[in-house]
């Protein structure tokens, strides 16, 4: 995922379909000076992780 679109899903109230292996996560935030995002799987909200913007995708 580039990231002028990471951080427009990060910022936006409304939810936006996108999965990190396969796995559909919720965007927290972008660190854009290391082009990696905060997420969470959508099922596991207790358990955050950082990953690069490029394992992300939006559907």
């Amino acid at each position: 995922m580039d990231k002028p679109r990471a951080v427009a899903i990060a910022a936006s109230p409304v939810m936006a379909n996108v999965t990190c292996e396969g796995t559909p996560v919720y965007i927290q935030s972008v660190d854009e000076d290391n082009d990696t995002a905060r997420i969470f799987a959508l099922d596991q909200p207790d358990q955050e992780q950082v990953v690069a913007l490029s394992s992300l995708v939006e559907h």
